[in-house]
């Protein structure tokens, strides 16, 4: 894509007119890295940039044309944004300009940019160009071993740096152009963007900067709770989450994204624990041993149920059923910031089980079988990933204990037994075909039933077999089929949950 976006900035300059990469794919180059996106910029209007491009879209108010990349098949493999110069005005809404003023110098362009190590532009050096020294430009080269990593040829570039990012990249901070109070006026959320920068960068933030994130924490409450929600992502998917975690909470910006994560600060945990909850949660989320954001947040979230489940009971602080309330608590949090409902779903289930019970000498393949299907067959690894980061959290020095092995073996064994409906032998077709049963919900109070006799014994999972069970049961009417399933089910999850706070008093 660095081919593409350099014949791009070529063609636009052969229109006659002036063009750079600008923006975080600078940054990335300058540091060795492949940019994930390319933002280009120009003193060329969006619709003269429409009549070089005419496969590109123009929807906006902002002078920002869509142009993607594609291959020979038709296929999108990038999209460049193309953006005139502009300068912006009035920011009422704490995101969006009141006014957007198209100019034609790059500078002006420049200076309405959030951090220093994203305000340079850069392109290929050209002896023919006569604003060359305009700006002071700096002719570099590229990394070139990095660079032939990926067989790239990339020409000597000029560097427009009119605000010291490179030297802040050297020195590894985030640092906002000018004065950041207010850059952070004109948008609220380049707080928890400069945050976002420093995990995925491995950056510190400049003092100043810090300062001002401090002093303006509160507008954040002005900004969508999706646009919040994609920069929180952003930092959970970071190599350095934990840290930008704790700099939102130091920056006092997190108790307007998860207040509820605040409350369990300074509440001691019983003698199973030797921190706070609030401690225990981040530590939980700094040793995840899952790269996925889902994962991670479930760590951060899984004991955010804990203060209100919190009694004394002879002396001692227990948590019962803190996981069902943690998990309705992460529900509400997550609808509150506009998560999909299939993200939503996993991270909920996740804080939901992780007290799952496993002992090696008292669980068996049946125990298993059950919490594959309360929990989901593809989410056990999370599970365990989450159960990991739980103990090393809580100050536990081994990870994988054995019996959490012994847990991988056992999955791995029952793996192809049945744990749902859907995997019985028979179902309503055949019961209408073969047993000539009428549709209706005593059909689902029999599978139910059969599902909890064979996820018992998976032997009993053969079509023969349940064809005569279904005979059997259907003898019975609606009411005692749906007792006996019920009454099989939760006799199973009262032993689960007796276990569970025998062994962890919580």
């Amino acid at each position: 894509m660095i081919k593409k976006a350099l014949e791009t900035i070529e063609k636009i300059e052969q229109a006659g007119f002036k063009s750079y990469l600008v923006g975080g794919c600078v940054r990335d180059l300058l540091m060795g890295k492949i940019p994930n996106d390319f933002d280009i910029t120009t003193d060329a209007l969006p619709e003269e940039i429409m009549k070089i491009f005419p496969e590109a879209k123009y929807e906006n108010d902002f002078g920002t044309v869509i142009l993607a990349i594609k291959n020979d098949n038709g296929e999108v493999l990038s999209v460049f944004e193309i953006t005139t110069y502009r300068s912006e005005s009035g920011y009422r809404d704490h995101r969006r300009p009141d006014e957007v003023i198209f100019e034609k110098e790059l500078d002006l362009d420049l200076s309405r940019r959030d951090f220093t190590v994203n305000a340079m532009a850069m392109r290929p050096v050209s002896e023919s160009r006569k604003e060359k020294n305009k700006y002071n430009f700096k002719e570099i080269n590229l990394d070139q071993d990095f660079l032939k990593k990926f067989n790239l040829v990339v020409p000597k570039m000029e560097l427009v740096d009119l605000f010291g990012g490179l030297k802040d990249i050297k020195l590894r901070i985030v640092r906002a152009v000018g004065e950041p109070v207010d850059r952070f006026k004109e948008d609220a959320l380049r707080m928890m963007r400069a945050i976002r920068f420093s995990a995925q960068l491995s950056f510190d933030i400049e003092p100043k900067t810090e300062r001002a994130i401090l002093k303006m924490a509160g507008s954040l409450k002005f900004i969508a709770k999706e646009r919040i929600k994609d920069e929180l992502i952003k930092i959970l998917k970071s190599d350095q989450a934990y840290e930008g975690v704790i700099r939102l909470m130091d920056t006092k910006l997190l108790q307007y994204i998860i207040p509820e994560l605040l409350v369990g600060s300074g509440m001691k945990q019983n003698h199973h624990h030797i921190y706070t909850v609030l401690k225990h949660n981040l530590l939980s989320l700094k040793y995840c041993p899952s790269s996925k954001w889902q994962v991670r947040l479930a760590a951060l979230l899984h004991d955010i149920g804990k203060p209100q489940s919190m009694k004394v009971i002879d002396g001692q602080n227990t948590f019962y059923n803190h996981e069902y309330i943690g998990a309705r608590m992460t529900r509400k949090i997550m609808t509150r910031l506009k998560f999909s409902n299939l993200d939503i779903e996993m991270v909920v289930n996740l804080v939901k089980n992780h007290m799952f019970y496993y002992n090696v000498g008292e669980v068996t393949a049946a125990s298993v079988r059950r919490l594959i299907a309360k929990t989901g067959r593809e989410n056990l690894k999370d599970l365990i990933d989450l159960r990991v980061a739980d103990r090393l959290g809580s100050g536990t020095p081994k990870a994988m204990p054995y019996k959490l092995r012994h847990l991988q073996y056992m999955m791995e064994k029952v793996q192809n037994d049945p744990v749902s409906v859907k995997m019985l032998k028979v179902n309503g077709d055949i019961m209408i075909s073969e047993l000539k049963m009428d549709p209706g919900p005593k059909m689902g109070a029999i599978l139910d039933v059969l599902l909890s006799e064979v996820l018992e014994n998976p032997e009993l999972n053969d079509k023969k077999i349940l064809l005569k069970r279904v005979k059997e049961l259907d003898k019975l009417d609606l009411v005692e089929l749906r007792a006996k399933a019920r009454e099989i089910i939760e006799e199973k999850r009262e032993e689960e949950d007796k276990d569970i706070k025998k062994k962890f008093k919580v």
